[in-house]
């Protein structure tokens, strides 16, 4: 999916200034600071042809990236900028897409909703969680990670097995696996308590992987619970070399407990790691 079209004059706007995936661009220049009171501001230099269309990029992991998301659109309405794309990879509380117990919040909707308020004209998304964010997002493209996943390939070879983490992922797996012309897909399964979020009953539905390898495929990396529970099944089964892909890595609790992997990659939508147990493939490859 390409988001830049080069027949369009299109200007770019990194808000994080260490994020910038659409490579030889012309980028909007600005200055973005926060108040002493908490409050985020941004200054952007009016040197530019405001009937261009304008492509936001940002990766929102707290509410105040949120709200220079919003104050920024304010400012571009006010140079009367008329067309404005926003491309946020990692889409906040994507997972918080149910009601589980009693007095939690539908969390992806209240993000939803204020960004559906800035009545942008495309905002496109990287593999999202689930199908409940592009549904409560208005004007949303979701960009698969067909492409990402072809590039781990092409470091670790095709002769491996696609593994499921979940019912959730078989869907998006399924696909990933015909775009990739057929490669063996593995399905699995988990238990989570929905008051303690404690993880058990992993099971691993083939009996015997022969030696093969596997590459585990999800969207999100937290702390890591899943894949290493998981791993531990794998090799139950006779797996081979045990590596994972994630679109968007988090990490929470570092890589020292996912050192059951032989090789784990993510992209930077989420974050940037330097020097860490990862290899990163950057956005700007694969959009």
């Amino acid at each position: 999916m390409r988001i830049i079209n080069a027949k369009y004059k299109t200007m770019i706007l990194n808000l994080d200034p260490k994020f910038a995936p659409f490579q030889n661009q012309e980028e909007i220049k600005f200055q973005s600071f926060t108040f002493s009171g908490g409050e985020p501001h941004i200054k952007i230099v009016p040197d530019f042809d405001t009937n261009k269309k304008v492509t936001i990029t940002h990766r929102l992991n707290s509410f105040n990236d949120l709200g220079l998301l919003c104050i920024t659109v304010d400012a571009l309405r006010r140079m009367d900028v008329k067309i404005i794309d926003l491309f946020i990879p990692y889409f906040p509380a994507a997972r918080q897409d149910r009601v589980m117990i009693p007095g939690e919040p539908l969390s992806v909707k209240v993000y939803a909703d204020i960004i559906n308020t800035m009545q942008l004209n495309k905002v496109f998304v990287f593999d999202s969680h689930s199908e409940v964010t592009p549904a409560l997002l208005n004007n949303s493209s979701v960009i698969p990670n067909y492409t990402f996943i072809k590039e781990v390939l092409n470091r670790i070879g095709e002769n491996v097995k696609l593994i499921s983490p979940d019912g959730g992922a078989l869907k998006k797996i399924y696909k990933v696996s015909e775009f990739l012309g057929g490669i063996d897909v593995v399905e699995c399964s988990k238990s989570r308590d929905v008051k303690t979020g404690k993880l058990s009953g992993f099971k691993v539905f083939e009996e015997d992987l022969q030696g093969m390898d596997c590459l585990i495929v999800d969207d999100i990396c937290d702390g890591g619970g899943t894949f290493v529970g998981l791993a531990e099944e794998l090799k139950k089964k006779n797996a081979g070399k045990l590596y994972l892909a994630v679109s968007h890595g988090i990490f929470n609790k570092g890589f020292e407990v996912l050192n059951c992997f032989d090789g784990i990659f993510t992209t930077n939508s989420f974050k940037d790691f330097e020097g860490e147990s990862v290899q990163v493939i950057g956005l700007d490859q694969l959009v």
